[in-house]
């Protein structure tokens, strides 16, 4: 029942017709097809040395003009063409230049090969495509999010093909497959989904691919999209599969036995399964010597647990259990708080939000206004409101710690999701002390224990099937050279990685 009493909608069925296009294949349905539309170009070819003539039609923009003039039309108008009774024959033999050439027998093929950047070449007795896409893209350059001290400054880029050769130039094995999916009734996005064969546990990549081959929506434009329809746990506030504009990253969970996705418009590269310590790795942390990235993981572990519990717990002493103070702290804070009017939890909970709209404001504006934005916030506007009485300096403490602690978190979608149940573990806090905070851990601890991406338990390496230890550590991590077998949880058909 509605609002105001009305019967809700009828969802209609989500029918898709296959092919969609279904008439006679001549020019006059191709135009029509294309009616309205102004990048729709159609041009006669006459060939100077038969006489023969040929009818060309593309989407300008989506071909590149130096490939359809060279590759096409000029071999088409200049070299004598086999004498044979076929007109569409002769031209597959000497006609055009290009590499790709098809025949296409329906109008629905000719339609979806124009508006990926084929050519449609109408001879007397059949119709051919010619692929003179133009690779307009932008260049590769150093991934600005994922930061390389000593790792490769290349990047994934929009163009998938860019992608796929990035990949193929760090993992130059024939055993690489390579697989390509059609995503999105409208958009047509295409979809790779690579993988290491006689590595790559193939029961993974069957799962995989059935997910991907499932997804039927409009349009495939955003990473949050494919997600959405991956993971296996719709309802999970926490990711459940690994971004990355690195392809070394990228490479490296291919060795580990996982499966990668690149998409089409996309500048980065999908990891799947992912678990919990993939989100809490930085890329840089093999480029450091052993010691030195078991000392960083350590660090940003303590900062997670600081971002998640640290407002929490001091609402839950200072509001209910004040006695667990050291005097002279006690008496400082109570100092502090003579004359502010709020409460130890609408104080707390007012500066969490506050905090969270200057980083939105931050992130939204342009960097050289974003980052005077964050100064003033941060500095003028919080010195002002503890002068003013509004905030004590405890809370601005606290709450500025486990913010600064929070951008320690390689991934940002993990980072927000930490961000959002730092409000949760707050909240319940502020309700009944620490025992709230611990009932709100709990609920937690449960929520990450009951998520799995593909048979993977989400809080691996700490929590995986019986028999399925590594040799490496949770957190702290071995010397590579001890390292000798792959993640066994994900079962790999290799799991030795050296010798």
């Amino acid at each position: 029942m509605g609002l105001f009493g009305e019967q809700p909608p009828e969802i209609p069925f989500h029918a898709e017709k296959k092919p969609e296009f279904t008439g006679t294949l001549n020019r006059d349905n191709l135009k029509a097809v294309f009616s309205g539309c102004v990048d729709y170009m159609e041009r006669q070819v006459c060939s100077a040395v038969t006489g023969e003539r040929f009818d060309l039609c593309w989407v300008d923009g989506m071909v590149r003009g130096e490939r359809l003039n060279d590759y096409v039309i000029h071999p088409l108008c200049t070299v004598a063409l086999p004498r044979t009774t076929q007109a569409k024959a002769a031209v597959l033999a000497s006609g055009t230049w290009n590499l790709s050439v098809q025949e296409r027998t329906t109008l629905d093929e000719v339609v979806q090969d124009l508006v990926i950047g084929f050519a449609a070449l109408f001879c007397e007795d059949g119709v051919l495509t010619c692929g003179v896409a133009t690779e307009e893209k932008r260049g590769i350059s150093p991934p600005e999010n994922e930061v390389a001290d000593k790792g490769s400054k290349d990047s994934f880029v929009e163009s998938l093909r860019t992608n796929t050769s990035l990949t193929r130039r760090h993992l130059r094995t024939p055993h690489l497959r390579v697989e390509e999916f059609t995503v999105g009734r409208e958009s047509r996005t295409p979809v790779d989904l690579i993988y290491l064969d006689g590595l790559t546990n193939q029961d993974l990549v069957k799962a995989i691919r059935e997910k991907i081959v499932d997804i039927d929506i409009d349009g495939l434009l955003s990473t949050g999209d494919f997600e959405s329809y991956v993971a296996q746990r719709k309802g999970a506030s926490f990711p459940q599969m690994v971004f990355t504009e690195r392809p070394d990253r990228f490479c490296r969970g291919l060795l580990n036995g996982r499966v990668g996705v690149l998409m089409e418009g996309i500048p980065l590269g999908g990891i799947l399964p992912g678990n919990l310590a993939q989100f809490v790795e930085a890329p840089q942390d093999r480029e450091y010597h052993w010691i030195i990235a078991s000392a960083l993981l350590l660090l940003r572990y303590l900062c997670l647990l600081a971002t998640l519990l640290l407002p929490a717990l001091y609402i839950a002493i200072a509001s209910f259990h004040f006695e667990m103070i050291p005097t002279k702290l006690a008496m400082s804070i109570i100092s502090s708080k003579q004359n502010v009017p709020f409460s130890t939890p609408m104080e707390v909970l007012m500066l969490l939000v506050a905090f969270e709209i200057l980083q939105e404001a931050g992130l939204r504006l342009p960097k050289t206004i974003g980052q005077t934005v964050s100064i003033i916030g941060g500095l003028v506007v919080g010195q002002a409101a503890v002068e003013a009485k509004i905030l004590s300096p405890a809370v601005v403490i606290v709450v500025a710690a486990a913010g600064i602690a929070g951008f320690t978190m390689p991934n940002q979608d993990f980072s927000n999701a930490l961000r959002v149940w730092r409000f949760v573990l707050a909240a319940l806090a502020g309700l009944a002390g620490l025992l709230g905070m611990v009932a709100g851990a709990a609920l937690l601890i449960c929520h990450l224990a009951d998520m799995e991406s593909f048979g993977i338990p989400y809080l691996t390496p700490f929590a995986v099937d019986a028999g399925q230890q590594v040799e490496d550590h949770a957190v702290f991590r071995q010397p590579l050279w001890k390292g000798k077998l792959r993640e066994l949880w994900l079962r790999p058909e290799n799991q030795r990685r050296q010798k």
